[in-house]
């Protein structure tokens, strides 16, 4: 039963990261990412338990998140002032 409930959660989790990330930039999205990595090891070396693993993680990523949208931000307003877009993806 046990297996069962931690299956779903896992799946859950999933699907509500891959929803969350649809329609944000690519910067945005590669800040959570690193962030949240970031911030959970950080959170592991000073906590050394599961929750502070988890917290630094959410921390991380909220703190990621904000720099990589301010990224996006920066470049969509260049783009419009001096047509410029840096190359910040696979081309399609």
């Amino acid at each position: 039963m046990k297996a069962r409930l931690w299956i779903a959660a896992a799946a859950a989790t999933s699907a509500m990261t891959l929803v969350g990330c649809a329609g944000t930039g690519p910067n945005q999205q590669l800040g959570l990412g690193v962030g949240a990595v970031g911030g959970a090891l950080a959170g592991q070396a000073i906590g050394g338990n599961t929750a502070a693993t988890v917290g630094g993680a959410a921390i991380g990523g909220l703190i990621g998140n904000e720099v990589g949208r301010n990224a996006d931000q920066r470049n969509y307003n260049n783009q419009y002032r001096n047509n410029y877009y840096p190359y910040n993806g696979p081309s399609n």
